[in-house]
This record gives structure tokens, C-alpha cells and sequence, in this order.
């Protein structure tokens, strides 16, 4: 990360990546979604949530490790990070699939989303990459967020969840197809309604610190092949990554 976007993401809590994917990565992730589409959605479908995409095919797995994400992920909860879970949103008008509700944010306290910054590095527990597969243009609707609240020490009023029409504080963030949005999960965000031209398809894919997990399942990265070094650390279940460890099973749950 350069200078200018470590006091971007302390300032903000979110950063937009341009070109985090190539042409051709998201041409591959839009034709194995093409499929999913007409086997998992009815005609009239407004809005789908897709969770665990890895089985997809190698463009989903590529996600995992993605070198042009790694050093922002990284700086952000360590160089052993992990793949905490993963999911895609298609939306074709209106509502996504959890509505338009302001979510999350540092206040009460969660074990999974905070937010820390000592002016040299950054402490996160769950942080999320959100990649565009269709442009997100001004006034689509799409991702919105609170700019700053990761570091409020308020809860969120609840006059101002509703995104239905959002309050003047809220970020419409925009990016094109194969940009990406970076963001803190203590950053209180949600989904505005979708009123664009096209539909709105988002991956995202939430990484965390290698001793935290939000998700109560964990990968096996045996199940896929031709996985990388770094894909299968990605995978490895939390644990403080100690050497010599094995994945030894405890009362039938595999704990590595």
C-alpha cells in the first residue's frame, strides 16, 4: 500500500482498487456465473445469493491468493492471513439479497470487526473484498458505506440505517468491472437499492487474521486441485500457525 492509500483506508475504512482484475479474469468469472444463472434462477429473479463459489472452477480459486490483492490484504491482517468465507450477489432491480439496511460498525464491540491503526500498521479482524464484475456507475446503487465510522464510538443511530434513501453521509462507491472495494467489516456499510442498466454481480470474499474466524465452517483444501502455496495457507483453518502442526481432530471437528 502506498502512503497515500494507508491514510486513505484510516481516514475512510474502504479503499476502490482499479483494475484488481484483468479483461480476461473477469470474462472467465462472468461465464461460469452465466451457468449458475440458468441452473439456480428463475426468469423474473429480482436478486440471488450465491455462498461458496471455490467449486466453481480455477477463475473463483484464483480469488483466494490474487496478487494484484495480496499486498492490501496483507497490510491489512497480516502476511498469514486467511479465507474466512466467500459469496456472490447478483441483482437485477431493487433490493439485494439482505435488503438496504446500514450493517456492522465498531460499536457494540465484535470479536471479528474492529478496527485498530497505531500510524505504522493496521489491526483488522474481518476484512472483505468486494469485486465488480459489472460496472457500477453514478447513481446505479450498489455498495454504500459510513466513510470514518470504524472509528466511531457511537452506535448508529437507527433513523439513519435505511438506504432505501440514504442519508447524506452515505458513500455511493462506483468502480467499473474489474475494480474492487476494499473495506473493514468495523466499517458500517450495506447495499443501496440497484437501479442500474445492467445488473449488479459482486464477489465477495472476506479474509481475517490467521488465529480469527467469523464462519462457524472451514475449508478443506484438499477437495481442490492445482492449488498454490499460498491458496492452500489461505485455507488453512484458524489456528495460530504455530510449527509442526497437524490437522489433528478433536471430538470429530477437524481443527487444521
Amino acid at each position: 500500500m502506498t502512503d497515500h492509500e494507508r491514510y486513505l483506508f484510516d481516514l475512510q475504512g474502504y479503499l476502490v482498487i482499479p483494475e484488481a482484475l484483468t479483461g480476461e479474469h473477469v470474462r472467465e468469472l462472468n461465464a461460469l456465473m452465466d451457468q449458475r444463472v440458468v441452473e439456480d434462477c428463475e426468469p423474473e429473479m429480482r436478486t440471488h445469493r450465491w455462498v461458496h463459489m471455490l467449486p466453481w472452477g480455477e477463475p473463483y480459486r484464483r480469488l483466494i491468493d490474487l496478487q494484484t490483492m495480496r499486498p492490501y490484504v496483507e497490510a491489512l491482517v497480516g502476511s498469514q492471513f486467511r479465507l474466512d468465507h466467500e459469496y456472490a450477489d447478483i441483482t437485477r432491480a431493487g433490493k439485494g439479497p439482505i435488503g438496504t439496511t446500514l450493517h456492522a460498525g465498531p460499536v457494540p464491540f465484535h470479536p471479528c470487526f474492529y478496527y485498530k491503526c497505531d500510524g505504522e500498521s493496521f489491526a483488522n479482524g474481518l476484512i472483505a473484498v468486494a469485486f465488480n464484475l459489472k460496472d457500477v456507475n453514478e447513481g446505479d446503487g450498489g455498495f454504500g458505506c459510513m466513510p470514518g465510522s470504524h472509528k466511531s464510538n457511537y452506535v448508529l443511530p437507527e433513523s439513519m440505517r435505511a438506504l432505501d434513501e440514504a442519508h447524506p453521509r452515505v458513500d455511493r462507491v462506483t468502480g467499473p468491472a474489474g475494480s474492487a472495494v476494499i473495506f473493514t467489516e468495523a466499517l458500517i456499510h450495506g447495499t443501496l437499492p440497484w437501479d442500474g442498466a445492467d445488473e449488479r454481480r459482486t464477489l465477495f470474499y472476506k479474509f481475517s487474521p490467521h488465529a480469527v474466524s467469523w464462519a462457524a465452517g472451514y475449508y478443506n483444501a484438499d477437495a481442490f486441485d492445482g492449488l498454490t502455496d499460498g491458496q492452500r495457507a489461505a485455507l488453512e483453518a484458524p489456528n495460530a500457525r504455530y510449527g509442526g502442526r497437524v490437522g489433528v481432530t478433536y471430538g470429530g471437528v477437524n481443527n487444521g
